[in-house]
This record gives structure tokens, sequence and C-alpha cells, in this order.
């Protein structure tokens, strides 16, 4: 066997392991896709299919927007994470510059509470957050759903590792036209980092949107409802055993994430890549 036909078969194997792969992954997702099509029957019948025999789509859409406020959920949704990205990104930004490019006595030390923030989990302070909550009557608002989650160490742990891989000559540079800490932060930092930035995005915004133990929590209010907080009002409403529409309304609720992942991800895959080799 020559070297060409060696590596045609290398790239074969990794392929088709790929592909395996690939597949494994997606077969919860397209079971939801096919149950979302089908009749109830059909559904609970002894059979096993994955093309609908009834196309039910249109029914059971229709079921899952009748039965909650899906625009709210996905509105409540938007908000959450995008204000929980927002702050993130301002508050890990400016932190792991100081990290990473500025010398003080308290780095070693900050670092160590890094290290150590990432080993604490929200489970562990829930119930010391909504005491407080309570007495502040802050529970079902915004504020109850975004305030806990302000600040990621792993935000600024990620972005520790790219900043430290930005040549200091560029800074050095900046600082002699007169920029100040804040303006490189801005306009040298931020435009250089956007990869980083991308990829942290496609975290938060997948843990937050995802997040059902801190929301059932805060949340009483439907108003106040993320979307798998709402999965639940959507089962309480008499559609627990409709399971067409259920995974239909599962469906409208994942979907974004899917859309927001195929326009990101090369910006995704270049922020963990750039990371991984500057950390």
């Amino acid at each position: 066997m020559t070297l060409t036909d060696r590596l045609t078969l290398g790239r074969a194997v990794r392929l088709a392991l790929l592909s395996l792969g690939a597949i494994v992954f997606l077969a919860p997702y397209i079971f939801m896709i096919s149950t979302a099509g089908k009749a109830q029957s059909e559904i609970f019948s002894s059979s096993l299919t994955l093309i609908p025999q009834t196309w039910s789509y249109a029914e059971n859409f229709a079921k899952a927007f009748g039965q909650v406020s899906m625009g709210g959920l996905l509105l409540n949704g938007v908000i959450v994470c995008g204000l929980i990205l927002l702050v993130q990104v301002l508050v890990a930004i400016p932190c792991a510059y100081a990290m990473a490019k500025l010398s003080f006595g308290a780095a070693r030390l900050m670092m160590a509470l890094v290290m150590l923030g990432l080993l604490v989990p929200i489970h562990a302070t829930a119930l010391p957050l909504y005491v407080a909550f309570d007495r502040l009557s802050v529970l079902n608002s915004y504020f109850a759903l975004v305030a806990p989650f302000s600040i990621s160490v792993f935000a600024i742990f990620l972005f520790l590792q790219f900043f430290r891989g930005i040549p200091d000559d560029l800074i050095h540079a900046a600082r002699l036209d007169g920029m100040s800490e804040a303006g490189i932060v801005a306009r040298v930092i931020v435009p250089n980092a956007w990869p980083a930035i991308t990829a942290f995005a496609i975290f938060s915004v997948v843990a937050h949107w995802n997040d059902l133990f801190w929301p059932l929590i805060v949340v009483t209010n439907q108003t106040y409802a993320t979307p798998p907080l709402g999965l639940l009002y959507f089962r309480a409403a008499e559609a627990g055993d409709d399971y067409g529409a259920l995974m239909a309304a599962t469906l409208i609720i994942t979907l974004p994430l899917v859309l927001a992942f195929l326009l990101a991800q090369k910006r995704f895959v270049e922020g963990i890549t750039m990371t991984g080799l500057k950390g």
C-alpha cells in the first residue's frame, strides 16, 4: 500500500468516525423533530418510525403556541441571556486585562481566587441568594434572574488566557500614543478579542438559555418565565401527555440556539483554538 493510499484510508476512517459521532449526538434532536410532527396515536404505537405517517406539524405547533405564550418565553430568554452576557463581558474584560498585562502585587492572589471561583457551583450559593433576594423583594424580576451571574470567573479565565497572547509591544505603542488603560481596553484589546468574546458568548447563552435550576427558584410569575421554565408551565397546562405538542414547543425553544451556533461557529472554533494555543 502506497503512502497516498494510506493517507486516503486514514481520511476515510476519520470521516466515518466523525459521521458516526455526529449521528449519535444528533439522534435526540432528530427524534424530537420527528415526534413534533406525529399525532398522539402514532407516538404511542408499537412501531418506531422517524418519518410521520400523518404529518401533524401544523396542529402540534398550533397547540404549542396556544397553551403558553411562546413569544413571551422567547423574549424573556433573549432579555435575560443578553443582560447576563453584556454584564459578564463588561466585568470580565477589564479584570482579565489587568491580570494579564498589568503588574501589581495581588495578581497571584486574584488568579487563585479565579481558579477557586471555578470550583463553586451555583447550587452552593442558591439558598443565601434566595433569602437575600426575598428580603430585598426582588423575586419575580429580571434582576433576580441576572444578578447572580453578572460576574463569570470562567469568562475572566478565558479572556486572561487569550490576552496573554496579545503582544506587549502593541500595548506599549498605545501607551506611547497617550492612550489611557481604559482606552487601550476599548480600542486595542476588544477589537482583537472578538474570537474569544464570540466563543464565550456561545457558552454563556447556551448555559443560561437552558438553565432551569435558578429560574425555578426565583420565578413564580409566568410573566418572567424563561424558556425551560415555560415548558413546565406547558405541561401544567394539560399538555404533559401530548408529547407531539410538547416536542413542538421544545423545538421552538431550542431552534434559536442552533441557528446562533451555526452563524457563529467559525468565530467559536477560532476563539477556542486561539485561546488554547496562547494559554
